[in-house]
């Protein structure tokens, strides 16, 4: 009899015979694909709620195939299996083969259809290994004025949107897609996402070019870094912070309202689901760790921490990791009233140079581990956030994270703060010791066009 097979990749059919039992027909399978190295799971049905397992003794008519049936196959999540031919010394255990099995890391996303390239093995973060998981779509109710049609049928005002849809996301006034977002965004192609690179930006020369003597008697174009563009990032990495307690925070200012002088402490927690936003992550704060720090009330030094490994040893046996820092940048008002000075917004600044290179280097140190790079990482969910005065006076968080472009130039020290304007940062000049990338940024001039300058100091890209 004659089976169909419905595939991502199209439809095959295969021959087969009544008697025959499932090892052979995944078999069969496997060869009419072509997939030799492909893991990938048979399902009776569509919505994939009965499986076809690989047995020496159940044969297809146990699962009531008959001619002309349609069978459908699906990438598997997880490590590749690769079941092998039975050897002597294999046993079949309630009619199932027990065959040596084959592991090795997946070559595609297990985002359903993408195609995405795996290209590391890396244990990434459970809140992503779920959201992967998720279909990711925004649901939209049956439109009573433009919808025609009946209940179960559906049309472009009540079909579900994706998570990355822009008209959407400017609805719920969020500036950035999730990462996950973006991920479905790159495998929405037509490619599926095959052709997608998520390389981490390096400023610094290769090394072991022989085609020419070491820096600075010589350079190449296959060794030389890029100049950098910098460019707003589309996505982020984090979505929202939330304090488990806000006896936290409290206890956290403290410190300055005793003795009016400003406090740095590390974030433990962990990672959950943000449901506000499309395949949203929200960091959850459980604790707050005050390092030895040297404090006035205009700056804060971080002193040499010995017990900083027990403390990631200590959060760790509770399920928790660091997240991100918080400072303060506060300065009283009135005294009498509880109100301090407003200083930071669009005018002046966000965050200064220096903060933004503090908030580069931790992110460089807690990257965000990711299967579709090659380094096994990219970018972090390392938060940045600052306390200081709103509009109204009032004591406020807010929280921040610097792009991947400004984390690769402070980890490879490109950038060093200015003296006489907080709010830009310096770019090096390449030495004899070390190659710095020209950085350039965009200026739109209303009217004319965009000019592409080089220009030493610049505001930093948050």
């Amino acid at each position: 009899m004659l089976l169909r097979v419905q595939s991502p990749e199209g439809m095959r059919r295969v021959d087969v015979d009544n008697s025959m039992v499932t090892r052979d027909l995944i078999e069969k399978v496997l060869n009419a694909f072509g997939a030799t190295g492909n893991s990938f799971v048979l399902h009776c049905n569509r919505d994939k709620s009965k499986e076809i397992v690989s047995s020496d003794t159940k044969t297809l008519t146990s699962y009531g195939l008959k001619h002309g049936d349609m069978i459908f196959l699906s990438s598997a999540t997880g490590a590749f299996q690769h079941v092998e031919q039975p050897t002597g010394n294999s046993k079949a255990k309630n009619g199932v083969s027990t065959a040596s099995v084959a592991v090795s890391m997946p070559t595609t996303s297990s985002i359903s259809g993408s195609k995405i390239p795996i290209r590391s093995n890396v244990e990434e973060d459970h809140v992503d290994a779920l959201l992967q998981k998720m279909d990711g779509t925004v649901k939209r109710k049956r439109d009573p004025k433009n919808c025609l049609h009946g209940n179960n049928s559906s049309c472009i005002h009540c079909l579900p949107l994706e998570p990355y849809d822009a008209s959407y996301l400017k609805d719920l006034n969020v500036k950035h897609m999730s990462f996950n977002a973006y991920l479905r965004k790159l495998s929405s192609g037509l490619d599926g996402g095959k052709y997608a690179n998520l390389d981490n930006i390096s400023c610094r020369i290769k090394p072991g070019c022989t085609g020419h003597p070491p820096w600075p008697k010589g350079v190449c174009s296959k060794c030389q870094p890029k100049a950098i563009t910098l460019n707003s990032q589309p996505y982020r990495h984090i979505d929202n912070v939330v304090f488990e307690n806000p006896n936290l925070v409290e206890q956290f200012l403290h410190f300055w309202r005793v003795t009016g002088r400003q406090r740095i402490g590390f974030l433990y927690g962990r990672y959950d689901i943000h449901l506000d936003v499309p395949l949203g992550i929200k960091g959850i704060v459980a604790a707050i760790y005050e390092p030895p720090q040297e404090s006035t009330r205009d700056s804060v030094r971080l002193s040499p921490d010995p017990r900083q490994s027990l403390v990631d040893r200590l959060a760790a046996k509770l399920g928790l990791a660091c997240i991100g820092w918080i400072f303060t940048d506060l300065v009283a008002e009135d005294v009498s009233k509880g109100t301090v000075r407003h200083f930071r917004n669009a005018e002046t600044h966000f965050l200064s140079a220096q903060e933004c290179i503090m908030a580069g280097h931790q992110q460089s140190l807690h990257p965000n581990p990711c299967r579709f790079s090659s380094d096994g990482y990219f970018g972090s969910k390392f938060v940045t956030l600052c306390v200081t005065g709103d509009a109204q006076n009032q004591v406020h968080i807010e929280g921040y994270q610097v792009s991947n472009q400004c984390q690769a130039l402070v980890r490879d020290e490109c950038l060093v703060p200015t003296k006489d304007a907080p709010e830009l940062a310096y770019a090096r000049q390449s030495t004899a010791e070390v190659y710095i990338p020209d950085v350039y940024y965009k200026v739109s001039l209303q009217f004319i066009h965009d000019w592409m300058k080089k220009k030493c100091s610049f505001a930093v890209l948050l």
